[in-house]
């Protein structure tokens, strides 16, 4: 009995404390309110920079993934052009090689030394492949070189940017013909000499090997004329040309086999004994 009435004594009081904290806050409201508005201004303060300095980690964390994946991106746009370049080339080169009336030896570049006055290019194709000295080297711009040494499968190519290079070749359009040779300025700038000044030449013409010496066929493309000079005190003028084939970028190319014509030959040997 005594612990019924213990028991009744903590419920009556325990009621009564919430009663009493019911009045308390009931009577107080209004301050409670303004605590609150108080607590959450001063939360609101508190937040706003920690807000941002959140914002500023997420846009550096946002950049840099962006940042890399510019990067990814341009790798994959250069390696696609590089790969559409190179398709293009070898699209070039078949064409070539099915409208060209000379056989064609395919060749690959593997080594180039264009640094020097003194320039080659080695090319894996040799005896074995039938090249032979001499045979001119050409891709689907233009003329290259001469090969100039030959192994069993490679052979070393004579380009034209070497101060030892010389080609008989001709302006289309009017057909006067000249020696085609390297100035030394830049890779791909040539010189066409012994063109007469009573031949008019302009900007813009193509150049093509004339065939006159017996070391190239006709019809090679050579390069394009950019500037003329009138010869001081001769009768010829001096072109420069650009050359169509760019031999910083070559990778692939033909070895034309074309062989000097043995009757031409034998004649310009006897006129040399002769005089």
């Amino acid at each position: 009995m005594r612990q019924l009435t213990d028991v009744k004594d903590y419920i009556i009081t325990a009621i009564i404390l919430l009663l009493a904290i019911t009045l308390m806050v009931n009577r107080h409201e209004g301050g409670l309110q303004n605590l609150r508005k108080v607590s959450i201004t001063v939360l609101s303060y508190l937040e706003q920079p920690l807000s941002n300095f959140r914002i500023y980690r997420q846009a550096i964390s946002t950049n840099t993934y962006l940042h890399r994946q510019n990067i990814l991106l341009q790798d994959e746009l250069n390696r696609l052009r590089s790969v559409e370049e190179q398709n293009r080339v070898l699209r070039d080169l078949l064409n070539l090689r099915e409208e060209s009336d000379l056989p064609l030896i395919p060749v690959r570049v593997v080594a180039k030394d264009l640094v020097s006055i003194n320039s080659s290019i080695t090319v894996n194709a040799g005896t074995d492949d039938g090249v032979k000295i001499g045979m001119p080297v050409i891709n689907s711009d233009g003329l290259i070189g001469q090969v100039i040494i030959v192994a069993k499968d490679y052979s070393q190519v004579l380009p034209y940017s070497n101060s030892m290079f010389r080609v008989s070749a001709q302006i289309e359009e009017n057909r006067a013909y000249g020696i085609v040779s390297w100035p030394a300025r830049s890779n791909r700038e040539l010189l066409l000499r012994f063109i007469p000044e009573t031949v008019q030449v302009e900007p813009g013409q193509y150049v093509y090997t004339s065939g006159y010496s017996n070391q190239f066929p006709a019809g090679i493309p050579v390069g394009e004329v950019t500037e003329i000079e009138s010869g001081a005190g001769i009768e010829t003028q001096t072109i420069y040309l650009e050359a169509f084939a760019d031999l910083s970028t070559i990778a692939e190319a033909f070895i034309i086999e074309f062989e000097p014509d043995t009757t031409i030959q034998n004649l310009n040997e006897a006129q040399e004994e002769l005089f």
